[in-house]
C-alpha cells in the first residue's frame, strides 16, 4: 500500500495511526500541501478533491477521505477494531469522531484559511483566532461526550474517536489553544501518545517532517 500523506495533516495522522495499530504495512508518499503538490495534475488524477490522505491499495484502487479509509481498514483488518460492534456504542464513538471530522476540521483546513486571507484580507492573527474559536467550540462539546472514567475515549483501547481527537489536539497545541478546560480530551491524548503505534504516527516522526 501507498499512503499519500502530509506530515502535519491531521487527517493523514488519523490514517497513519489506524494503519499502525492494525499492523498494516505501507509506504509513505509525501504531498507538500504548503508547496501546492496537491494541485498538480498528477495528484488530482489520483484524488480529484486535491487533499490527503489517499491510500492506494495493492490492486491500484485509490481510497480517499480519512474516515472512509479507516472504515475500509476496519472491514479488512478487524483487529483491533476502530468502532465497537454494539450499535449504540458505535454511534457514540462515531459521533465523537465526527465532532472533529465535521465540526472542527472542515472550517480550519488549509483551503478555508487560504480563502479567509485571499478574499477577506484576514491577518495571520485573525486566522489563528478563527481556528482557535472553532476548536474551542468543538472541544467543549466533545469533552462532554467522552467517557469520564476510561483510559481512552470510550474504553481501554483506542478507537476512531481517539485518533480524531489526538490529531486535532496536535493542531490545537500548534495554534496555542488553551486546553485547560478539557481534562478528558487531554487524558485521551496522553493515552494515545503513550501507545507506540499512535506515537509512530505523530507528525514530527514522519519522513517529510523538517529536521528539528
Amino acid at each position: 500500500m501507498k499512503l499519500y500523506s502530509y506530515w502535519r495533516s491531521t487527517t493523514s495522522y488519523r490514517v497513519r495511526a489506524a494503519l499502525n495499530l492494525k499492523g498494516v504495512a505501507y509506504d509513505t508518499v509525501p504531498v507538500d500541501l504548503v508547496g501546492g503538490d496537491q494541485r498538480s495534475a498528477d495528484f488530482l488524477a489520483l484524488n480529484p478533491s486535491g487533499g490527503v490522505p489517499a491510500l492506494v491499495l495493492e490492486d491500484g484502487t485509490v481510497l480517499t477521505q480519512s474516515l472512509a479509509i479507516i472504515d475500509y481498514l476496519d472491514a479488512n483488518y478487524p483487529d483491533p477494531p476502530m468502532l465497537p460492534g454494539d450499535a449504540a456504542q458505535r454511534a457514540r464513538v462515531l459521533a465523537a469522531a465526527l465532532i472533529t471530522a465535521m465540526d472542527i476540521h472542515p472550517v480550519n483546513n488549509l483551503k478555508v484559511i487560504g480563502q479567509l486571507k485571499a478574499r477577506f484580507s484576514a491577518t495571520p492573527e485573525q486566522a489563528q483566532d478563527w481556528m482557535c474559536h472553532w476548536m474551542a467550540e468543538g472541544f467543549a462539546a466533545l469533552e462532554q461526550q467522552l467517557d469520564p472514567d476510561t483510559e481512552f475515549a470510550f474504553g481501554d483501547t483506542p478507537g476512531m474517536a481517539d485518533l480524531c481527537t489526538t490529531a486535532q489536539v496536535y493542531n490545537a497545541r500548534r495554534w496555542g489553544l488553551d486546553l485547560t478546560p478539557y481534562p478528558h480530551i487531554r487524558r485521551v491524548e496522553a493515552a494515545c501518545l503513550a501507545h507506540p503505534a499512535i506515537a509512530a504516527a505523530h507528525p514530527d516522526r514522519q519522513p517529510d517532517a523538517p529536521p528539528t
